[in-house]
């Protein structure tokens, strides 16, 4: 434990070059005292670390002094190719960048764990697209992440529905979501979300922008895309379902909290087994669509619109099977 405590110590040196006691305490998860024993224990070792005394002082690597990745396991070594993203990387035009950076720490490993990019590569493979459509990199993809890398102001000419509209904005990050690519930005003092495919020009500026350092753009996401559902989500409709047809629910609901928070919400089941639920829907019709899959393990019990739908559906399904099938008459 105290051994991979020492290798983080040195390695968040390497990479803030200087740090007070108190930040290596908060980030090692220990007290000050323990990061003073530490650094002791690791300038009895031989790694020059030193001390800056003064209000602006802190724990610094003397000499350019880096250490080789010797201390990783055969886990992290794996972990560490699998974090990469080679086909979001490409887009983003640094698909050399990747490989530069996986050829130096491949160099930097012993060579005991240098079969592991291959043994990664043959066991696990990322496929962000969703299934039967092609999802090409947009073309104002790769300006935009050179923006986001380098904190640049940008200008955007953006297609809102039947018109375009101009922005300037901070671009704090990209995000990947089922093969679609968003923008997230910065506008005076508001945040927004832009999809980049529907971005027609970028221009990115020579002006820089200070960056919120307590930004946290994957807490925005999650909390933009809940919102987003629960907005989307207006109507209501109530059914009542079969044990199979409960569980073939959550196969079709494209927000996984509608299944759970219906089923959280509902009463014990019936003496049949089934279940009545109060579903969050996007409109009466696309509950149709989605319901009519469940077939008769699903009756719907409001709206009586829907319940009308419903029975029409059923009595011409049943008209269908009365007689033989045509030609066997």
């Amino acid at each position: 434990m105290r051994a991979s405590r020492l290798i983080s110590l040195v390695l968040l040196l390497q990479s803030r070059e200087t740090m007070t006691a108190a930040e290596l305490a908060r980030e090692l998860e220990v007290s000050e005292r323990t990061v003073y024993r530490d650094v002791l224990a690791l300038s009895a070792a031989g790694v020059p670390v030193y001390a800056d005394r003064g209000r602006a002082g802190g724990y610094r690597l003397l000499g350019g002094y880096r250490t080789r990745l010797t201390g990783l396991s055969r886990d992290e070594a794996e972990a560490l190719f699998l974090a990469g993203l080679p086909g979001p990387a490409g887009d983003m035009g640094l698909a050399d960048s990747v490989a530069a950076a996986e050829l130096k720490v491949l160099a930097a490993l012993p060579p005991s764990l240098r079969d592991a990019p291959a043994r990664t590569g043959q066991r696990f493979h990322l496929d962000v697209p969703g299934w039967f459509r092609e999802t090409p990199a947009p073309p104002a993809l790769a300006e935009l992440a050179r923006a986001v890398w380098r904190d640049l102001m940008v200008e955007l000419r953006y297609r809102r529905g039947d018109r375009e509209v101009t922005r300037t904005l901070a671009p704090y990050g990209l995000v990947l979501k089922n093969g679609i690519w968003y923008l997230v930005g910065r506008v005076d003092d508001a945040w927004r979300t832009y999809r980049v495919d529907r971005v027609m020009a970028v221009e990115v500026g020579a002006d820089g922008f200070d960056r919120d350092e307590d930004f946290d753009l994957g807490a925005y996401w999650r909390e933009q895309a809940g919102a987003f559902l629960r907005e989307l989500l207006r109507e209501r409709v109530t059914v009542r379902l079969s044990p199979a047809g409960l569980r073939m629910l959550r196969h079709l609901v494209d927000a996984p909290f509608v299944h759970t928070e219906a089923v959280d919400a509902a009463g014990p089941p019936d003496e049949q087994g089934r279940l009545v639920l109060r579903l969050p829907v996007e409109s009466v019709d696309v509950a149709y669509t989605q319901l009519l899959a469940l077939g008769p393990e699903v009756e719907v019990l409001a709206p009586p619109q829907l319940r009308a739908r419903f029975a029409e559906a059923a009595r011409r399904a049943a008209a269908l099977y009365t007689d033989p099938p045509s030609g066997q008459r």
